[in-house]
């Protein structure tokens, strides 16, 4: 099971997708960004423009206290830190090139 993220253009062109493992769940519960990253639908974010805030706080939490968050690594291998702060940063980046962007997700 994973979490796919888009970001689409005002013509409905898709301009960004990533994936990456549930397992991160708790990983994303505790840097504060589950909410945006799986459920964006379901707390208002509707663009790009709004995700970068929320985001851009979870990447300096996720990157400054490593230690604290490899404590979340998935035991079999499947969602470790050392995956989820480039998709983080990643996707991040993607929302601040395109802020008008629809954002979406399929979990």
């Amino acid at each position: 099971m994973s979490l796919d993220v888009y970001l689409e253009d005002e013509k409905g062109v898709e301009v960004y997708h990533s994936n990456i493992t549930h397992n991160l769940g708790k990983m994303a519960r505790e840097a504060g960004i589950y909410e945006c990253l799986w459920r964006p639908d379901e707390h208002g974010i509707t663009h790009a423009r709004q995700m970068v805030e929320p985001l851009a706080a979870g990447v300096t939490l996720l990157a400054t206290q490593k230690a604290r968050f490899e404590a979340f690594n998935a035991a079999n291998g499947w969602g470790m830190w050392e995956h989820f702060v480039p998709f983080c940063m990643d996707y991040l980046q993607a929302c601040r090139d395109n802020l008008d962007a629809v954002v979406s997700v399929s979990r």
